[in-house]
C-alpha cells in the first residue's frame, strides 16, 4: 500500500513543507541554469520535471524525501532540502539546494540540521551522508560546519563524489 504521509518541520526562521506545483517555475529555473552543474545539470524541463517529480514521490514510496524552505518572516520559498534514497542512491542521504538570493544566511544550514533530526529521530535512519561534488567548495563548507566528516570508504552517487557522513 502507497501512503503519503509528509510532514511539516518548523525551524526558529523556516518552514519546511511540503512541495507544491506552484514551487514548480523557480525549481525548473534553478536546474536549468548553471547553478546546478555540482548536481548533473544543467538540466533540460523534462530532466528537472523529472527531480521534481522524484523528489515529491519518494514520500509516498520511501517515507521520506524533499521539503521546500519558506522563509516565516517574509513567506518566500527560497531552496528545497531533503532525503534521497532508492535504486540511485549507496546511501540515504541529506541534500540541499538554495535558490541566489538566499545564499549565505544560513538558510541551508538551519534546513539541514532540522532534516537531518526528523530523519533519525522521527524516521529512524542510522546512517546518512551528503554525496558532493569536489568543485562545490560552498557545500563542502556547509557539510562540515554540520559535523559531517569525510567518508573516503564510502561509494558516491556520481563517480568522484566526496561523501561526507552527518552524526547522529
Amino acid at each position: 500500500m502507497v501512503t503519503c504521509d509528509i510532514p511539516r518541520i518548523e525551524t526558529e526562521r523556516l518552514i519546511l513543507r511540503p512541495m507544491r506545483m506552484e514551487d514548480w517555475p523557480a525549481y525548473e529555473t534553478m536546474l536549468g541554469s548553471s547553478r546546478s552543474v555540482h548536481m548533473g545539470g544543467p538540466f533540460d524541463t523534462i530532466g528537472a520535471w523529472g527531480m521534481f517529480c522524484n523528489d515529491a514521490a519518494q514520500w509516498c514510496l520511501l517515507r521520506h524525501g524533499a521539503l521546500m524552505i519558506d522563509v516565516k518572516s517574509i513567506g518566500v520559498c527560497v531552496g528545497q532540502v531533503g532525503i534521497n534514497y532508492g535504486p540511485l542512491f549507496p546511501e540515504h542521504e541529506l541534500g540541499w539546494l538554495l535558490y541566489p538570493d538566499a545564499e549565505g544566511k544560513g538558510f541551508a544550514r538551519e534546513a539541514a540540521i532540522a532534516m537531518r533530526k526528523w530523519a533519525f529521530d522521527v524516521r529512524g535512519l542510522t546512517t546518512l551522508v551528503s554525496y558532493i561534488d569536489p568543485d562545490n567548495v560552498r557545500s563542502i563548507r556547509l557539510a562540515e560546519r554540520l559535523g559531517a566528516t569525510l567518508d573516503r570508504d564510502a561509494r558516491g552517487y556520481h563517480s568522484g563524489d566526496l561523501v561526507y557522513r552527518h552524526p547522529k
